[in-house]
């Protein structure tokens, strides 16, 4: 059983009934981090910073958000040492969508709601791509009747875990100065803004929306 189905209670929810909200900080987060890729990323291409922008981007999401938020810490389909665990995590959440607590959240919220006979735009995507995208960026779902989050206490409590999900979005700060010490601003252009930009957006915006609320980037 997918670790998944068995945090989220929505015995009691509604999947549809609702509305989408502006989510300030996930907004911004987003924002800023498309507006200084547009504006600088043009005048700073050359072979170096795209070599660094394809190969960050895709070693982050494979190893990161795929192999261990996706596969180890939402689904459990793999065992492995608890310290290889937190380091692939730990990649996850330098890919830059959202903390690990807040990952899990949207992701468990959104499968519960599409497995419903019917729910909100929100979580079906029928709308047009642009107006889609534009949610998925700068928006949360509130819900009138919001189903149940229960987090394992293996996650919850972890010191660790419970780090990651309060910084987050500071643990781009050590990968922009060492960008910067390599490559100087060309490097933090393309290694952190324009790679979380186009992280956020691959992800479908998936995770952004549930944490930011208070503090990450999530519902």
């Amino acid at each position: 059983m997918m670790k998944g189905v068995a945090r989220i209670d929505g015995r009691h929810a509604n999947a549809v009934d609702g509305r989408v909200v502006w989510s300030p900080g996930k907004s911004l987060w987003n924002s800023g981090m498309l507006a200084i890729a547009v504006a600088f990323a043009p005048g700073t291409l050359s072979a170096g910073t795209l070599t660094l922008f394809l190969s960050v981007t895709y070693l982050s999401l494979l190893l990161g958000h795929s192999v261990g938020m996706h596969r180890r810490f939402i689904h459990g389909a793999y065992e492995c040492k608890k310290w290889l665990e937190r380091t692939l995590v730990y990649i996850g959440v330098l890919v830059g969508v959202a903390g690990p607590f807040g990952i899990l959240r949207v992701h468990d919220q959104r499968d519960w709601a599409q497995r419903q006979s019917t729910c909100h735009d929100f979580f079906a995507h029928r709308r047009n791509p642009f107006v889609d995208l534009f949610w998925q960026l700068n928006c949360r779902f509130e819900y009138d009747r919001p189903p149940r989050f229960r987090l394992e206490p293996e996650f919850g409590n972890d010191p660790w875990y419970r780090y990651l999900e309060r910084t987050w979005m500071l643990q781009q700060v050590p990968i922009a100065l060492l960008f910067y010490y390599w490559g100087g601003v060309a490097w933090v252009v393309w290694g952190v803004c324009a790679r979380v930009s186009i992280s956020v957006v691959v992800t479908g915006g998936l995770p952004i929306g549930a944490t930011i609320r208070g503090g990450a980037s999530g519902e």
